[in-house]
């Protein structure tokens, strides 16, 4: 079995994880600009890693199971378009 993303999931992963560290700069920054530095946010992005984007590295393993080919592939996206929209309310709420 292999791991590889392949057209749009890589894209879209790419955008996961784009937005992501776009939102931990934001904080970082913010941080380091009130001068309150703490390393407890770290582990809310660790947390974000295991709980959103393994999940989608799971999704794209998991598509040799897949006999129809698209129910994996659908729920991939739906995860990915999730995660970047979670970020984008949450870089709007601190802005």
């Amino acid at each position: 079995m292999t791991f590889a993303l392949a057209d749009m999931m890589l894209y879209s992963m790419w955008a996961v994880l784009g937005f992501m560290g776009l939102n931990f700069l934001f904080d970082f920054f913010k941080m380091l600009k009130s001068g309150s530095f703490s390393t407890d946010f770290v582990m809310g992005y660790l947390k974000d890693m295991v709980l959103i984007v393994l999940p989608l590295f799971m999704f794209a393993n998991m598509q040799s199971l897949d006999n129809t080919g698209w129910i994996i592939l659908t729920a991939y996206y739906i995860g990915a378009v999730a995660a970047v929209v979670k970020y984008l309310m949450d870089l709007k709420g601190k802005m």
